[in-house]
């Protein structure tokens, strides 16, 4: 994935796209820091980890910006999940989600609040 990055930045420098550079720039930085602070190589699987997390962020930002009326942010802030989803493997769609809720939910029903549930079945399954 580092190489790619690379390519991925310079193709974007060449073609003076800014934003694909900076969002390229940040989640390189926040590959190489995880790896500075834990002194190793990421494999893989943690450096999608990353990227979803850094997907995640944007998401969770949206909300805040559209109720202060910053449609110029959310703009730009969907355009760095596009550029950042690619990165990621295909994700699952709600239908296979729901598979596994409708498995899991006799379990937990009563036991756990089924929105914290819901959250959680999918970020991990987003991050297999």
């Amino acid at each position: 994935m580092k190489d790619e990055l690379l390519k991925e930045l310079k193709d974007a420098m060449k073609n003076k796209d800014e934003l694909k550079k900076n969002t390229i720039t940040l989640l390189r930085s926040a590959i190489l820091q995880v790896e500075k602070d834990n002194q190793k190589q990421l494999t893989e699987d943690e450096m999608l980890a990353i990227v979803s997390k850094e997907v995640k962020k944007r998401r969770d930002s949206i909300s805040d910006y559209q109720k202060a009326g910053r449609d110029d942010i959310i703009v730009d802030l969907k355009r760095e999940i596009e550029i950042l989803s690619k990165y990621l493997p295909e994700q699952l769609s709600n239908e296979q989600i729901g598979k596994v809720m409708q498995n899991l939910r006799p379990k937990t029903n009563g036991k756990a609040d089924g929105k914290i549930v819901s959250e959680i079945v999918k970020e991990k399954l987003l991050n297999m």
